[in-house]
C-alpha cells in the first residue's frame, strides 16, 4: 500500500552546505497496515518457526554452549555489513590471547558487539524493560573500545550525521536534526512499550528498527544496534527465551533490497513490502539457525560414539570434546583448567582426538599450541566467509 510521504523534510545548514534531513512520524503507521492474506500467513509462518527456534534446546544437549557461538557468529556478520573484516575465528583468537590476527579495531569492534549483547540480556533478565536508557547502556559497550570510541558512545548525538555520500550535498540520506533526536526516541519507546495500543510482538520488530534507523540517534554504531534492538524486542516480550534469532546474514545478502525498502517506506508509507521481506528473514534465519543446531547435534554425537573407541582415555576425551563445544579454539592449559584433568592426559587426548579428525592443531608450533574443533567450526562459518 502506498502512503505518503512518513514524516516531514525540513531545511538545515551543516557542515557549510545547505540540505534536507527528515523526521519521521511516529509510529504505528498511519492509516493502519493492511494486511492481506497474504502477508498475515508470511507472519503466521514466521512466527511458527521462531516457535521452532524458541524449542532448539531439547536438540542440543547444551544450549548455552551454542548461545556462545551464535551470539559470536552474529557479531561477524553484523559488523561484516559496516565494513569490518574479521572472522569468527579471528574473533574467537582475540577473545583466547588478546592477540588477533586482523587489525585490532576489526576484532575489537566485533567482541564489543558480543559484550553488548550479552550486556542487554543480562538487563532484561534484571527487569529493566527495553527502554531508551537501556539502549543507551548498550551502545556506551558497544562503542566503549576500538572504532567509534570517540563518537559520544552511550549518548544521542548532538551534531548532524548523514548516511551515504562524502557530505550532506551528496548524501543518500540525512536523519533528524540533534534537537528533534530525544522527542523521535521518546516517541519510539512508547511504541516499543505499547502505548497507547498493543502492536504484536514480530510487527512491532519490524517497525521498530526502520524508524531506528531512520532516526539514527548516535553518531556510530546505529546499523549494529538496530539490529540488535530485533533480537532483544523478542527476547523481552518472551517470544524467544534465549537470543538466537539473528537477522544479519539475510540483512547482508540482500543488501541492496533492505536499503531500497528502508527509503521507500520512507518515501512512500509502503509498509507492507517492508513487513514481507521481514517475514522472509525471520522464517530463513530461523529455520538454518534450527538447521545448524540439528547439525550440531549430529556432529556432537558422532564424535562422542568416535571417542567411546578410545576406551582407556575415553572419559578424558569426551571431557576435552565437551570443553571445545563452549570454546571451539584451545590452548592444552585452558583445557587443563577447564577440566581438571593432568597436563599429560590433556595432551594424550588431543593427539588421540587429532588423529580422529576430530581437532586440528593451529600453529604448527612444538610449544604454546592452539587446537580447533574443526567441523564444529566449519558449521559455525556457514555465511561468515570473508571475501577474496
Amino acid at each position: 500500500m502506498k502512503r505518503k510521504l512518513q514524516g516531514r523534510c525540513i531545511n538545515i545548514s551543516t557542515v557549510g552546505e545547505k540540505a534536507q534531513a527528515f523526521i519521521p512520524a511516529p509510529l504505528p503507521p498511519v492509516p493502519p497496515i493492511e494486511y492481506s492474506s497474504g502477508l498475515r500467513e508470511k507472519f503466521d509462518n514466521a512466527m511458527l518457526a521462531i516457535g521452532r527456534l524458541d524449542t532448539v534446546s531439547m536438540l542440543l544437549p547444551d544450549t548455552s554452549l551454542f548461545i556462545y557461538m551464535y551470539v559470536r557468529k552474529e557479531a561477524v556478520l553484523s559488523s561484516m555489513i559496516e565494513g569490518t573484516q574479521s572472522s569468527l575465528s579471528d574473533l574467537l583468537l582475540f577473545e583466547f590471547e588478546k592477540q588477533p590476527g586482523v587489525p585490532l579495531d576489526d576484532v575489537q569492534e566485533v567482541s564489543n558487539y558480543a559484550a553488548a549483547l550479552n550486556y542487554g540480556m543480562k538487563r532484561l533478565e534484571e527487569g529493566i524493560p527495553l527502554c531508551n536508557r537501556l539502549l543507551k547502556e548498550i551502545h556506551s559497550i558497544l562503542l566503549s573500545e576500538g572504532r567509534g570510541r570517540e563518537q559520544t558512545p552511550g549518548e544521542f548525538r548532538k551534531s548532524q550525521n548523514w548516511i551515504g555520500g562524502s557530505r550532506p550535498g551528496n548524501a543518500a540520506f540525512i536523519p533528524p536534526p540533534p534537537e528533534c533526536i530525544q522527542d523521535c526516541m521518546g516517541k519510539l519507546e512508547l511504541f516499543i512499550q505499547n502505548k497507547p495500543e498493543k502492536t504484536p510482538v514480530l510487527i512491532k520488530a519490524a517497525l521498530a528498527h526502520v524508524q531506528f534507523e531512520t532516526i539514527h540517534p548516535f553518531l556510530d554504531g546505529n546499523g549494529r544496534l538496530g539490529r540488535l534492538l530485533i533480537t532483544l524486542l523478542l527476547c523481552s516480550e518472551k517470544v524467544l527465551r534465549k537470543p538466537m534469532l539473528y537477522l544479519s546474514l539475510y540483512f547482508k545478502t540482500h543488501r541492496q533490497r533492505y536499503y531500497d525498502l528502508l527509503n521507500t517506506v520512507r518515501l512512500t508509507g509502503n509498509w507492507e513490502a517492508w513487513l514481507g521481506f521481514f517475514a522472509d528473514a525471520v522464517i530463513y534465519t530461523a529455520n538454518q539457525a534450527v538447521g545448524t543446531a540439528q547439525k550440531l547435534k549430529q556432529l556432537s554425537e558422532a564424535d562422542a560414539q568416535q571417542i567411546n573407541g578410545l576406551k582407556r582415555i575415553s572419559g578424558s576425551a569426551h571431557l576435552i570434546q565437551k570443553a571445545m563445544l563452549e570454546r571451539p579454539i584451545a590452548s592444552p592449559n585452558w583445557l587443563q583448567e577447564k577440566t581438571n584433568l593432568a597436563q599429560s592426559t590433556v595432551n594424550s587426548c588431543l593427539r588421540e582426538l587429532e588423529k580422529l579428525g576430530i581437532v586440528k592443531e593451529l600453529t604448527g608450533r612444538k610449544r604454546n599450541r592452539l587446537y580447533s574443533y574443526a567441523e564444529y567450526l566449519s558449521i559455525m562459518n556457514e555465511g561468515t566467509e570473508l571475501p577474496d
